[in-house]
């Protein structure tokens, strides 16, 4: 027969069969709830921070790459043959429309009209002589004294000369244009390019001399997503109706990241889809007066989307993922609740909502990793997630700062 002896130790099985048993016990204490103990040893409700949550209407902006140009861009050519006697301007400045930008040697088209005008004062007697004959023959038919062949013949001759008048009245209308071509003026308002010819060269009609950009105003050209068709739809009653319908706005921003300060209207789309791209041409128009925005630029461009009314903005970290899809928490009653919701696009870093939420919802921004359905919590509402999240770094430090403290005092037991 074995004895215990006073003092000595028990098996080791015994000691973890008895542990056993006190967690059986503690766990039949558990409330019908799930979670938390009954009795007074149990954990506290999880802390979560809670927003009121209102429904608004939100402007859906959206940007895409865009390239600038000159609203219109124009060839400036020679109109007549010569020597390039003259540039006229200083490349790169800004012309004014009808300013002279060339000139051509003259005096070939200035012994041209000289020519077509004496031609012309040739025709102009002939024509008189004609008509005081037509007058004469005219006058000694009437009275039978010559033959009507001799009158058809005197109205052909003066028929003849108001012919040979009128060719030479073009004649000199056509050299007075070919003298005034010799200057190549500006065909609008716009900022010159680099000369194609240099002073002393012999040109065709038709040459290129230089080009000529209008800066002000100017077009900004992007492309579509195919999905964005609200936009090219506003577009296109823009274009119908001569900008009389409802405009998009557009605003810029500029290659050095800053905001350009004139605002924009989309006034063009394409009316068919880019098959390579899946994308639909677009233009926007933009005020230039100082020259700021230069044609050949990349910047950015915002365009309204749409606007969406009663939809809800917020936190995006507040969006987490469910079963059946995106999903929130919202506190009922101090009691957790999952909401299955629709998201929209999101605006200045905000998840907009479309359904799931309803107006006064206390929302869960922080604190709801763990949640589950139907957990009790405890809630503290704030204005703002920002609120929030310094609410939450003022208890961890508090925390942190109490542990160090515990830990600093010397061991009592010891």
């Amino acid at each position: 027969m074995h004895l215990s002896l006073p003092g000595a130790r028990l098996p080791v099985k015994w000691i973890l069969a008895v542990g056993l048993l006190v967690s059986l016990l503690a766990g039949c204490e558990q409330d019908e709830n799930g979670g938390a103990p009954a009795g007074a040893g149990g954990r506290p409700p999880p802390e979560v921070y809670v927003v009121r949550v209102e429904p608004r209407s939100v402007d859906v902006m959206e940007e895409y790459a865009a390239r600038v140009r000159g609203s219109r861009e124009v060839e400036v050519r020679a109109r007549v043959q010569g020597i390039l006697q003259e540039r006229l301007y200083t490349e790169g400045q800004v012309v004014e429309a009808g300013e002279p930008l060339f000139r051509i040697d003259r005096e070939p088209y200035q012994i041209e009209l000289q020519r077509a005008r004496a031609e012309l004062a040739n025709a102009q007697a002939e024509l008189n002589q004609a008509q005081r004959e037509w007058r004469r023959i005219s006058t000694l038919f009437e009275q039978n004294a010559v033959s009507e062949r001799e009158r058809d013949s005197a109205l052909s001759a003066r028929e003849l000369a108001e012919a040979r008048y009128a060719l030479a009245e073009s004649g000199v209308a056509n050299a007075e244009l070919n003298l005034d071509y010799t200057e190549v003026r500006a065909p609008l308002a716009g900022m010159t390019g680099l000369e194609s010819f240099p002073e002393g060269s012999l040109i065709e009609r038709g040459t290129l001399l230089t080009t000529l950009t209008q800066q002000d105003p100017v077009h900004v050209r992007f492309s579509l997503p195919e999905g964005d068709a609200a936009l090219q739809r506003a577009a296109r009653r823009a274009m119908a109706t001569n900008g009389e319908a409802e405009q998009r706005e557009a605003t810029l921003t500029l290659p050095d990241g800053s905001e350009y300060a004139e605002t924009g209207i989309v006034d063009f789309t394409d009316s068919t889809i880019d098959p390579r791209t899946g994308s639909v041409s677009a233009r926007a128009v933009f005020p230039n007066p100082n020259g700021e925005v230069v044609p050949g630029q990349f910047v950015r461009i915002q365009l309204l989307v749409q606007t969406l009314d009663d939809v809800f903005r917020i936190p995006q970290e507040a969006v987490g993922q469910g079963q059946a899809g995106a999903r929130v928490f919202v506190v009922v009653d101090d009691v957790a609740e999952a909401r299955t919701v629709r998201l929209g696009p999101i605006v200045d870093g905000e998840q907009v909502v479309l359904s799931g939420l309803e107006d006064g919802d206390l929302l869960v921004v922080n604190g709801h990793v763990a949640l589950q359905e139907g957990m009790p919590v405890s809630v503290n509402e704030v204005e703002s997630h920002e609120e929030a999240l310094q609410a939450a770094e003022d208890e961890a430090a508090a925390a942190e700062a109490e542990a160090e403290a515990e830990a600093a005092q010397p061991d009592e037991e010891a």
